[in-house]
């Protein structure tokens, strides 16, 4: 049995990827807010999620699985690729190296592959869908090296943009001043970010209003790759109107192929906060 692991700021659940002979694991992180724990699985409230960090004075955090957690996950197939965010966001993926090498001390018959996604939300959704996908075609698992070294040039080839309208979560957990929050938000300024080819985050651009920023999104998008054909995953944190507007704009500006839209996980919401537009493409 082909076995996915990813840990949960994928923005899927389980019963998203479904296949007679694809396993499909996601590992929880779990995030903590207004004196609550809350784990990252399929169900999770983010509306609650929301209003606990709201409410929270002080800074929310975040805990990544442990080893054990990923172990047991790959423990559910034969043959194993895991994805986990970014490195440089998360120890999720050291975690799951760890966990990798705990797993493989008992099972040494089995097979894992890490991949770092160096991104998070859409990019990781892609990586997922085309790892079943090369999954399927190769049903005996006689390709696996083969399969992980394809998908880690896929992941070379993939981009995120996001966007935020909400600075709460960054003021609180002194990652931005409060004056600058409160002016940014006061005046309709939306930050627009990119992730870096190291999986960092890098400020591009700051937008006033709805449509300047969905048109920096896409200038951006033009600018960082060719987007002929492409697949786009649009994430969002409470605010399915804004990404059906940020969508249309794509397909109004860009060459792609497709353009879906995804609810954000707890994970991923923690990040975006309310209004929040992850895009993967």
């Amino acid at each position: 049995m082909w076995n996915i692991v990813s840990d949960s700021s994928c923005d899927l659940r389980r019963s998203d990827l479904v296949s007679p002979s694809v396993h499909f694991e996601t590992v929880p992180l779990r995030i903590h807010a207004g004196g609550k724990e809350f784990v990252d699985n399929d169900s999770l409230q983010v509306p609650e999620l929301i209003a606990a960090m709201r409410d929270e004075k002080g800074p929310s955090s975040t805990a990544c699985p442990s080893p054990g957690a990923f172990a047991r996950a790959f423990a559910k197939g034969d043959k194993t690729i895991c994805f986990t965010i970014s490195s440089s966001l998360s120890g999720c993926y050291n975690a799951a190296v760890q966990g990798r090498e705990l797993f493989l001390e008992e099972n040494p018959d089995k097979q894992v592959c890490v991949i770092d996604s160096k991104s998070t939300a859409g990019a990781m959704v892609l990586l997922i869908r085309r790892a079943k996908a090369l999954m399927e075609a190769d049903p005996e698992g006689e390709h696996f090296e083969e399969i992980c070294g394809e998908l880690r040039l896929y992941q070379a080839a993939q981009r995120t943009v996001f966007t935020l309208e909400n600075y709460d979560n960054l003021i609180k957990n002194g990652r931005m001043r409060p004056l600058v929050g409160t002016l940014l938000h006061s005046l309709g300024i939306h930050v627009v970010a990119v992730g870096t080819a190291q999986g960092a985050i890098q400020v591009v651009a700051k937008a006033r209003g709805e449509t300047k920023t969905h048109k920096a999104i896409t200038s951006i998008m033009a600018g960082s790759k060719d987007c002929t054909g492409a697949e786009v995953i649009i994430c969002h944190c409470e605010n399915p109107a804004g990404a059906v507007k940020l969508k249309e704009q794509m397909l109004q500006d860009l060459p792609v192929k497709s353009v879906e839209i995804l609810p954000c996980r707890g994970l991923t919401s923690f990040y975006a906060m309310e209004k929040g537009l992850i895009v993967g493409y």
